[in-house]
């Protein structure tokens, strides 16, 4: 069926229309729309036919075409033009129709080889009530989805744009803000506009440029609330940013301006531009360094003397319990011919 409905009152309904066949059958609506006075309700049906009521009469239709589309296909969309003599209908046959309702048992032109795959593919007018839009579908991979403009008239294709690759299903000419928002198939939404004859809309945002981040809002902390903490814990409030930031210019931690890198020698404590970074100068000085460490027994017998002169590491923590050194006897290496066979060194 197709209902009317009050927005006031979302329980009840206010009428019911009900299509039927030729056979007097009830037959299923996949499309419904207004005319432009609102005073015509137009539905599309599973039988191909279009049938249209007075909003008042709800039993008889005031026109129909019983053979509009092709049967057992889902009509997507009914358009009524701007001054409200004309009608359009998206088939599920991949055709689109123009029909004047005055004379509705033959359409006035018929375009073909129009793909929809969804059983709500848009048309609709231009504000000036000479163009016809609509989206075609195409198969996954099979190329890209197109938005087909239509003279009224004459009904020939004059202009197509290649949108993305999946379905164009969604389509709306917007009368004031003369731009056409799509929708497809994958999630996608584009919005064309004219730049000269286009009024606001996405003309806004092409326009308007990123703000830029204020310093301000750059240097000034994060405030955090808390109520209930006690008076030495609680942050004191900030009033505005620039007062913050003016209280920041005073404090000397926060505005402390770098040092610049040393020039020449080093002095109070920092490093010269040896070269210009800390690595730099530390390889110089290891360069430098002409003592040989290749023999660690040598490196570590030059300190000896020291050790037994001033114990300090070691001979202090065995002064009670070893107060004589007690170093590991050498064995000689025992002779491997009294060994068993097992254990003797396999060469």
């Amino acid at each position: 069926t197709v209902r009317t409905w009050d927005v006031n009152n979302e329980k009840k309904h206010k009428s019911v229309f009900k299509p039927r066949s030729v056979q007097g059958k009830r037959v299923i609506p996949t499309t419904c729309t207004y005319s432009r006075d609102g005073k015509l309700i137009a539905a599309g049906c599973q039988d191909g036919s279009i049938q249209i009521w007075d909003r008042n009469m709800t039993v008889h239709t005031k026109f129909h075409c019983r053979q509009a589309h092709a049967p057992g296909t889902d009509t997507s969309c009914l358009t009524f033009s701007y001054d409200g003599t004309v009608l359009v209908s998206r088939g599920g046959d991949d055709t689109l129709k123009i029909w004047d309702i005055r004379q509705f048992k033959k359409p006035l032109n018929s375009a073909e080889r129009l793909p929809s795959f969804f059983p709500m593919t848009d048309c609709c007018f231009s504000p000036d009530d000479k163009i016809l839009v609509t989206g075609t579908s195409v198969k996954k991979g099979g190329g890209s989805g197109k938005l087909i403009f239509f003279y009224r008239q004459t009904f020939q294709k004059f202009y197509e744009i290649e949108v993305t690759d999946a379905s164009v299903v969604r389509c709306l000419w917007h009368p004031k803000l003369n731009q056409i928002m799509v929708g497809t198939g994958n999630g996608l939404a584009k919005v064309y506009y004219d730049p000269v004859k286009s009024q606001r809309g996405a003309k806004l945002c092409v326009v308007k440029t990123k703000r830029k981040e204020r310093q301000a809002e750059t240097l000034t902390q994060d405030y955090i609330i808390t109520p209930h903490a006690l008076p030495m814990f609680r942050e004191p409030r900030q009033r505005s940013t620039r007062k913050q930031l003016e209280k920041d210019r005073l404090d000397p931690m926060k505005s402390h301006k770098p040092e610049p890198p040393v020039a020449g020698p080093g002095r109070g404590g920092r490093v010269g531009t040896h070269g210009g970074t800390l690595s730099s100068y530390i390889v110089k000085n290891i360069a430098l360094d002409k003592t040989d460490d290749s023999n660690p027994r040598e490196a570590i017998l030059r300190h000896a003397k020291e050790a037994e002169e001033n114990p300090y590491w070691v001979a202090p923590a065995y002064a009670k319990t070893q107060p004589k050194t007690v170093f590991a006897e050498v064995e000689p290496e025992d002779d491997e011919t009294d060994k068993p066979e097992w254990k003797k060194r396999k060469i």
